[in-house]
């Protein structure tokens, strides 16, 4: 009997990067995203570009070099030097999102900047985190004396005043304000690798789904549900995206899992009702 291994897919490849929170490689799970859209995409040569530009801030380092010292000539030479920042121009491009293309045009969201920053940060020494910040991912870069926050858009340095007046407009959506007001400081907690990859995903997510792609859109929810896998509302969205598609066995299969581990969620009537309109398609 002749035996035959079927290739692993993208997806099979993503998964395994993210299998295990300890040691999730954030920049080659993030450069993944991109295979989806660019299945030829040579993801070593990717790295292989960031480790270029590491040993060149590298070689500029004196021995001595401190924390402050340290962090200036990281933005000097990412910023100024190389150029990156921010796509102005076309904000919603989904080629911002995909990290070999931001090496290549020095352009893109402020997340996948973030994580090439972030990388370059680390690898010089640096105690540097990102941040999950309501609608603009940020970094920081731990100092002897406290820390500084960095916009990886625009290069800027953010005082907690900065701070304050960007998140003033989520707080009051969320109601956050009066008695019910929170610290700024419960917005700047280091984020895990994981939510990183889903937060730049999730950029993905919401742009396919808003120009309905519906096949890149599932793509995308496929990623997400792998990432998160206790996460049912990621389950939902691939649900209805299976149903957008025509799947309709793979579409309630998702929708009924989220009703049954999520019963109270303020959303299951309407997922139901869908679960019934699907059904009733079945004949």
């Amino acid at each position: 009997m002749e035996w035959s291994a079927q290739a692993p897919t993208s997806l099979d490849y993503f998964a395994a990067l993210v299998a295990q929170d300890d040691g999730l490689p954030l920049l080659e799970a993030v450069a993944a995203v991109a295979l989806d859209e660019y299945p030829e995409l040579d993801l070593q040569a990717v790295l292989d570009d960031v480790e270029r530009l590491l040993q060149r801030l590298r070689r500029r380092l004196p021995a001595d070099a401190g924390t402050l010292h340290r962090l200036r000539l990281l933005n000097h030479y990412f910023f100024r030097e190389l150029g990156f920042g921010g796509n102005i121009n076309d904000y919603y491009d989904p080629d911002n999102s995909y990290l070999h293309l931001v090496l290549q045009r020095r352009r893109g969201l402020p997340i996948t900047l973030g994580v090439l920053w972030l990388e370059l940060a680390r690898g010089i020494g640096l105690r540097a985190d990102g941040i999950n910040f309501p609608g603009h991912f940020l970094v920081k870069a731990q100092l002897p004396h406290g820390q500084v926050i960095v916009d990886p858009f625009t290069g800027q340095s953010l005082s907690r005043e900065d701070l304050i007046e960007r998140l003033e407009p989520y707080k009051r959506r969320q109601g956050l304000i009066d008695d019910f007001d929170v610290p700024v400081e419960l917005f700047l907690q280091p984020a895990a690798a994981r939510d990183i990859v889903a937060r730049v995903l999730r950029n993905l997510k919401e742009i396919h789904r808003s120009g309905h792609d519906w096949t890149r859109l599932l793509a995308v929810t496929e990623r997400l549900v792998c990432l998160l896998p206790h996460d049912w509302a990621e389950r939902r969205d691939r649900g209805l995206t299976w149903a957008e598609l025509g799947q309709t066995q793979r579409a309630l299969a998702d929708l009924e899992g989220y009703l049954h581990h999520q019963p109270d969620a303020s959303d299951a009537d309407t997922v139901a009702a869908r679960v019934q309109a699907l059904r009733q398609g079945l004949g």
